[in-house]
């Protein structure tokens, strides 16, 4: 598969690039992001787009393309809803729309956080855009639209784009709340089997993560 990949700079995107990379059935993948990832591979090309919300202007580069993993994100700490709103559904939509209109067949994997809001009406702020996004999302009709909601994620050895930090915490916290905590290769494994096997729910918590990365496509099982 062809792979449109977002966050590439960014811990959950490069994990998830990472493993596109190793992954047999990912053949070619588009970082997509406002500034480049320097890297060189055989699979690995970029396009440097300066505003998500001009994304049109790029077109021609994103057609032809079988999947997009779109794991670009900001935090909400310190930002206002308006803003917030424009950062996180906005830039989505506008994104997510253009390689709708040039690949309708597209499978879209959208990373979005464990407690995020499907009403969209709920009182916390960043819970209720994330909400509204999955749903529009959801509404625009691509072949497979699948919104990942993981929660304490473990970044990929030889991973840049992991703050000391985070390396501390995760390593503590994957004892303390196992059932919480998967891998940022469990992440990729199960966004590449929801495009080859596709998965009943579009909504996946972190139980559906585990068991889509496991090659698996029923939730009972």
């Amino acid at each position: 598969m062809k792979v449109i990949l977002t966050g590439a700079t960014g811990m959950v995107g490069e994990g998830v690039l990472f493993e596109c990379l190793e992954n047999s059935a990912v053949t070619d993948v588009l970082i997509v992001g406002r500034k480049p990832y320097n890297l060189k591979h055989p699979k690995l090309s970029e396009c440097i787009v300066s505003d998500f919300l001009k994304t049109d202007e790029y077109a021609d580069e994103l057609k032809g393309y079988d999947a997009c993993f779109y794991c670009a994100g900001i935090s909400s700490i310190g930002m206002d809803e308006a803003r917030y709103t424009t950062i996180t559904y906005d830039t989505t939509m506008a994104f997510a729309r253009c390689v709708f209109a040039r690949n309708p067949k597209m499978v879209f994997n959208y990373v979005t956080g464990r407690s995020t809001d499907s009403t969209a009406q709920g009182k916390v702020m960043w819970a209720r855009v994330k909400g509204k996004t999955e749903n529009s999302l959801m509404e625009l009709g691509f072949k497979g639209q699948y919104n990942f909601r993981p929660a304490l994620m473990l970044p990929t050895k030889g991973q840049k784009s992991v703050r000391t930090s985070i390396k501390i915490a995760s390593d503590i916290l994957k004892y303390i709340m196992p059932k919480s905590t998967i891998t940022l290769k469990v992440l990729g494994q199960a966004m590449i089997n929801a495009v080859v096997k596709g998965y009943p729910r579009q909504v996946l918590e972190v139980a559906d993560i585990r068991i889509l990365a496991d090659g698996k496509s029923n939730p009972a099982v």
